[in-house]
C-alpha cells in the first residue's frame, strides 16, 4: 500500500487499539496492556490521553480516520467491538457443523442471486471479482484433478530445514481431511480428498520444481504453497496455468490481490497489518523518541514486516531509531545479530522471523538482557505456537507480546473447555498424532477448516465442483470459524475485501501457565485493508 494508504489505515488501528483498551476496561476484562517495567505507560484511557490522540498525530492535509472510511461502513470503534452474527460457543460438535451448514448456504444462495458463474468464458463473481479464462491454457479443464472420485489437492510445506515445525500443519491438516472422508466426503456424490504432500525445506528453487513436478504428474484440482518466498516463486506459474493457489499459508499483503492474481488467496493476518498494529501500539504507548530494534528474516517474508514498519515509523512522532538486524533463514544460532541489537540498548525489540529462529531470538534476547532492558518485544503472529515457539524458549518466553492474528492455540489451558478445540484435539490423538503440538491444530483447525467450507460450498453450487466454483467459494466465503477468537471476523469479498482475517488480539505470554492472555479487547478492523498490487522492490 502507498505510504498515504499506510498512514490512514494506521490511523484507524489506532483508533481500534484504543476502542479495545476502553472497552476492556468498562466491562471489567482482563487489564489493557502494561509494560514490563513500573515506569511504562499503559493502554487505559489515562495513559492515551497523555499521548497525542490519532486525530492530532495526522498531518494537516491528511484525511481522518473517518473521512477515510465510507459513509456506510461502521467506524473502526464499531468494528473493534461488533459480535459475530452467531456465536460459535455450542454443546457438541454436530450442533457447530449443523450451524456452518446454514451458514454454506446462505453463501450458496447469495451466489445463486447474485447470477455469478462463468459467463462466455468470464468468472464472473462478487464485487467485481472476474478471470478471463480465455487466458487460460488451451488444455485446460475446469475439472482437473478430480479423477475416479478422488479431488487431488497438491500441498508444498518445509518439512526438514530450519522451519520444518510448520510441516506438522500438513499432517494435521490430513487428519481433517481423514475425517471428512470418512464421513460422507465432499459434495452429494461424497468425493474422497487425496492430499499430497511435497517437501521443499523451504526453499524457494525446490517449490518451483515440486509444483512443477504436481501440475505434471497429479494434475491437482488446486495447490496450497507455504512460504512467502515460496509463494512469489510459484504464484506466476499457478496464475497462468489457472489452477488455484488457494489458502496459502503466508500473511504477505502481497497475495490480496484478486484483480492481478485471482487464483491465489491467502488466509490468515497479512504482515502489513501486523507491521502497523506494532506501530500503532509504540505509539499509543511509549513516549517520543522511542528506539526499536527489529530482528528480520531476510527474505520477502521478512522484508514485508519491514518495509511495513519502516514505512509507519518514518511518518511517526513518536517512532525515533530503527536499528534493522537481518539474517541468514538457515541461520543455525543468532548469536551475534541479538548482540549487536541489545548493544542498541532499544526502548522495543520485534521479532520479525518465523520458525526457529523464534525459538532463537528469545533464547538470545534472554541471554543478551533483552528481556530485561527493553519496556516491550514483540513476538510475530507466525510464531505464536505456544508447543512449538513458546514452550522451548522456557523462560525467556515470559512476558512477550503478540498480535496472534486471533488464532487459538489448541494446547493453551484457557481453551480447555472450546467445544471445537476439544474435539479437534480428540480427533488428532485418534488420527495418531500429538494434540499436545500446536501446528497439528494449525493444520486441522485454522487452515484445514478454511479449505473444506469452500470445497463444501463449491460442491452445492450449480455445476457442481469445478476449479472456478471453488473460486467464487472463496471469494465469497464469510462464516465463523471456530479456531478465530470470538469477535475476529473471517470474510472475503470478491474485489473489494481480499484478506480473511484484518483483526487480532493483543496478547502477552505468560509462562507459569503457558497461555497467552489477552490485553484489551480484540482489534477488527474487516474489509478495511486495501488491495495490494504488489510491484517487486517497490511493493504495494
Amino acid at each position: 500500500m502507498s505510504k498515504r494508504s499506510v498512514r490512514v489505515f494506521a490511523m484507524l488501528l489506532a483508533l481500534a487499539l484504543l476502542a479495545a483498551a476502553c472497552g476492556s476496561d468498562s466491562d471489567g476484562d482482563t487489564a489493557a496492556a502494561t509494560t514490563a517495567d513500573d515506569t511504562s505507560a499503559d493502554t487505559s484511557t489515562d495513559a492515551a490521553a497523555e499521548e497525542p490522540t490519532a486525530e492530532e498525530a495526522m498531518a494537516d492535509d491528511e484525511p481522518t480516520a473517518e473521512e477515510a472510511m465510507a459513509d456506510d461502513e461502521p467506524t473502526a470503534e464499531e468494528t473493534a467491538s461488533a459480535e459475530p452474527a452467531d456465536d460459535v460457543a455450542a454443546g457438541s460438535i454436530e450442533e457447530l457443523e449443523a450451524m456452518w451448514a446454514e451458514q454454506r448456504q446462505v453463501i450458496i444462495d447469495e451466489i445463486i442471486a447474485g447470477g455469478y458463474g462463468v459467463q462466455d468464458g468470464v468468472l464472473v463473481g462478487p464485487a467485481g471479482y472476474t478471470i478471463d479464462l480465455s487466458k487460460c491454457p488451451a488444455d485446460w479443464s475446469d475439472t482437473s484433478g478430480i479423477v475416479d472420485g478422488v479431488i487431488n489437492i497438491g500441498h508444498t510445506t518445509a518439512q526438514s530445514g530450519a522451519l520444518a515445525a510448520y510441516g506438522n500443519i500438513a499432517l494435521g491438516w490430513g487428519a481433517y481431511i481423514d475425517y471428512i472422508n470418512a464421513n460422507g466426503g465432499i459434495g452429494p456424490d461424497g468425493l474422497q480428498i487425496n492430499l499430497v504432500v511435497k517437501d521443499d525445506a523451504y526453499v524457494a528453487t525446490q517449490t518451483q520444481e515440486l509444483v512443477a513436478e504436481l501440475l505434471q504428474s497429479e494434475e491437482p484440482f488446486y495447490i496450497s504453497t507455504l512460504g512467502s518466498p515460496n509463494t512469489f516463486a510459484t504464484q506466476g506459474t499457478l496464475n497462468d496455468a489457472c489452477v488455484p493457489q488457494a489458502f496459502v499459508m503466508t500473511g504477505h499483503q502481497a497475495w490480496g490481490d484478486p484483480v492481478n492474481h485471482p487464483w491465489t488467496s491467502g488466509l490468515q493476518m497479512s504482515y502489513a497489518t501486523e507491521a502497523l498494529l506494532w506501530g500503532a501500539w509504540i505509539e499509543d504507548n511509549m513516549p517520543a523518541g522511542t528506539t526499536v530494534g527489529a530482528l528480520v528474516m531476510d527474505n520477502d517474508f521478512g522484508l514485508a514486516y519491514e518495509q511495513g514498519f519502516v514505512d509507519f515509523a518514518e511518518q511517526s512522532d513518536i517512532i525515533g531509531d530503527v536499528q534493522i538486524v537481518r539474517h541468514d533463514p538457515a541461520a543455525a544460532t543468532l548469536t551475534n545479530e541479538i548482540t549487536t541489537i541489545a548493544a542498541g540498548n532499544p526502548d522495543v525489540f520485534i521479532s520479525m522471523t518465523a520458525g526457529n529462529p523464534c525459538v532463537l531470538a528469545m533464547q538470545e534476547a534472554g541471554r543478551a538482557g533483552l528481556t530485561d532492558s527493553a519496556t516491550a518485544l514483540f513476538q510475530p503472529s507466525v510464531c505464536k505456537a505456544v508447543s512449538d515457539f513458546m514452550a522451548p524458549s522456557g523462560d525467556a518466553a515470559d512476558g512477550w507480546l503478540i498480535f496472534g492474528g486471533g488464532a487459538k492455540d489448541n494446547t493453551d489451558p484457557q481453551y480447555a473447555d472450546d467445544t471445537w478445540i476439544s474435539w479437534m484435539n480428540s480427533q488428532i490423538d485418534a488420527a495418531g498424532l500429538d494434540s499436545g503440538v500446536s501446528a497439528y491444530a494449525t493444520g486441522f483447525g485454522l487452515f484445514g477448516w478454511a479449505n473444506i467450507q469452500a470445497l463444501l460450498i463449491a460442491a452445492e453450487l450449480p455445476g457442481g465442483l469445478t476449479r472456478t466454483n471453488l473460486e467464487l467459494a472463496i471469494h465469497s466465503l464469510h462464516m465463523n470459524h471456530p479456531s478465530l477468537i470470538e469477535g475476529i471476523t473471517f470474510a472475503m469479498n470478491g474485489n473489494e475485501d481480499a484478506y480473511f482475517v484484518e483483526g487480532s488480539d493483543l496478547s502477552r505470554f505468560d509462562n507459569a501457565n503457558q497461555s497467552w492472555i489477552l490485553e484489551g479487547g480484540i482489534i477488527d478492523l474487516n474489509g478495511q485493508s486495501p488491495l495490494c498490487p504488489w510491484v517487486a522492490g517497490e511493493g504495494c
